[in-house]
């Protein structure tokens, strides 16, 4: 590694060696994690180099600032495929998925954009909508199990509710109170524990490369915070338009699938 902060690629080879202790680990104490292991690798390594490449080409100055919002508009519909994919129990996952990750894609890069905190620039675009959208997908993915989950732990006492003349949306607003903040809680405590605890990857990735330590913590911050608007964004709107395809137009509850691969 240089004093500008490049990793050659002896020195990427040579962080493999946490990874061999990892799976002496997995082997010594019969995981069975060294194939996961070795996958995650492999396709870690196969497509960030691929997505390096491409962002070559993105950040260029010459390339058209559109081809970065199309990149933008795919990781958005990819993102809502995954939260459909690992939290599939919830009736029109996709669509609710997707609602929530534009809202909180256009709320949260937009205010970055629109206050002037970062250039509409290819540099910029692509790497601040993966951070946005990335931590959107986690939180859309735990908003949904929690839902689902939550309801059908509390079906009887819904349909009980329901049985006595409230309307769904009254009948389950506890539940929802209790999912979002199960959603949001997680990047509360991590913004709390910035600079004490955690270093964040962006600010140390600026030190690294050289920019003073008071800049790189601007930087940070704006973007943790951000984020939180969007992770917020994106649980609400999960949330809530999950919440009505759980009942039917006359107030009654659908039958649910709890999520039990964790279970056991």
């Amino acid at each position: 590694m240089s004093s500008s902060g490049d990793v050659s690629w002896w020195g990427l080879a040579g962080s493999l060696i946490m990874i061999a202790g990892v799976a002496l680990v997995s082997w010594r104490q019969r995981l069975r994690l060294e194939r996961d292991l070795a996958v995650a690798v492999l396709r870690s390594l196969s497509q960030l180099l691929l997505v390096g490449a491409a962002l070559g080409i993105i950040v260029d100055p010459d390339t058209w600032i559109g081809w970065s919002f199309v990149w933008l508009t795919g990781m958005v519909l990819f993102a809502a495929a995954t939260v459909s994919q690992r939290a599939p129990q919830l009736p029109g996952v996709f669509g609710v998925a997707l609602a929530a990750l534009v809202a909180s894609s256009v709320i949260g890069l937009g205010l970055l954009f629109a206050l002037g905190i970062f250039p509409v620039e290819g540099r910029t675009v692509v790497p601040l909508a993966g951070m946005v959208v990335g931590n959107s997908l986690a939180a859309g993915v735990v908003t949904v199990r929690r839902l689902v989950d939550a309801v059908a732990e509390r079906r009887a006492d819904l349909e009980a509710r329901l049985a006595l003349g409230l309307p769904w949306q009254q009948a389950v607003r506890p539940t929802v109170r209790n999912v979002l903040r199960t959603g949001i809680a997680p990047d509360v405590e991590r913004i709390k524990a910035l600079g004490i605890v955690v270093l964040p990857g962006a600010m140390t990735g600026l030190i690294l490369a050289g920019v003073d330590p008071l800049d790189a913590v601007r930087v940070q911050l704006a973007l943790m915070y951000v984020i939180l608007g969007a992770v917020t964004t994106t649980a609400t709107v999960v949330a809530l338009l999950g919440t009505r395809r759980l009942f039917t137009a006359d107030h009654r509850l659908r039958p649910l699938a709890r999520d039990t691969r964790d279970e056991g």
